[in-house]
């Protein structure tokens, strides 16, 4: 115990060093990395957007990216499985803290969103951003475009969010059609996984719905995925009520008929060879959630997304 620390978000003196903090304290970051505005040097940040208030059913994904934090705790410094490493031994990543949103303003909450993300960006690293509600991957998505241009988007959900809507309006069940409009999505290249909901458009982006992931193996989800995306530049956002509610009840628009977690992990697990440039988790609302099911399988697809970072960054080290 001699030479073990505690509250490691704020201690570490390096941003690839190991925790000692007991599961069941100390300062919550997302699994323990150091909190800091510090972007220099650094490979993957996580960032947390509280927001709510484009929600169409049940509220409280505000405090999402505290509850994923909190069920994050569990992952200790052993090589995470399934991806036998530790993490962040050659993969430098902070916890950026939450971005800073007026709640009485919400007509201000995308360009903030945006412009918070586009500093984050210029530095380089992989943005994985914990929401929040959907609404969040509208600013996100044009943060990105800036930077990578067009992009394919694999979205994991029970919801199209393809709906219709005016300028300006900010809606979780529109964001998808308005990026479209926009241009920050080829549809050729996106897929849509888990879908159990009906919108009067699909903007001509492949469906992949419930039954189908019913239906379907893991690897037969993971090719299909990969091959509509090809060698495009991609972003990977996943609403977590994709999953049933039996495996994911806290979350504001659960929808019957879903995929079980082991399932949609295993298929996140198989999309090492797409070109990811950015994710997010969004809609976990913990209000509504039992024994932190619902934060642990968010907190579990997050550590996916960063596993599947570390692994593309190992694959283009140089060869000594």
């Amino acid at each position: 115990m001699a030479n073990r620390t505690i509250d490691h978000a704020i201690t570490a003196t390096s941003l690839t060093s190991a925790a000692s903090d007991p599961t069941h304290a100390g300062i919550l970051s997302f699994m323990r990395r150091k909190y800091t505005k510090k972007l220099a040097g650094v490979d993957a940040v996580v960032w947390g957007i509280p927001f709510d208030a484009a929600t169409s059913n049940r509220p409280g994904a505000r405090f999402g990216p505290q509850a994923i934090r909190r069920a994050s705790a569990i992952f200790d410094n052993d090589p995470q499985y399934p991806f036998e490493r530790d993490l962040f031994a050659h993969m430098a990543t902070i916890d950026y803290g939450d971005c800073l949103l007026d709640y009485g303003n919400h007509s201000k909450t995308p360009a903030t969103i945006e412009r918070e993300a586009a500093k984050i960006l210029k530095s380089g690293a992989f943005l994985l951003t914990l929401g929040g509600d959907h609404f969040i991957t509208l600013p996100l998505l044009r943060a990105h475009a800036a930077v990578h241009g067009s992009l394919a988007l694999v979205h994991f959900d029970a919801h199209q969010d393809t709906w219709p809507d005016e300028k300006g309006r900010i809606d979780h069940g529109s964001f998808l059609g308005r990026a479209v409009r926009e241009g920050l999505i080829d549809t050729e290249a996106s897929i849509q996984i888990g879908i159990r909901t009906h919108a009067p458009d699909d903007c001509d982006i492949r469906i992949l719905y419930g039954y189908d992931v019913e239906e379907m193996s893991t690897q037969a989800i993971a090719d299909a995925i990969i091959e509509q995306v090809g060698d495009k530049a991609a972003y990977l956002t996943f609403d977590i009520d994709c999953l049933d509610p039996a495996y994911a009840p806290g979350t504001g628009t659960p929808v019957s008929g879903g995929p079980s977690s082991a399932k949609i992990l295993s298929v996140l697990r198989k999309l090492g060879p797409l070109r990811f440039k950015g994710a997010d988790v969004v809609e976990v609302a913990p209000a509504y959630d039992h024994a932190d099911v619902t934060a642990i399988a968010a907190s579990t697809v997050a550590m996916y997304m960063l596993g599947l970072h570390a692994e593309d960054l190992a694959e283009r080290e140089p060869v000594a």
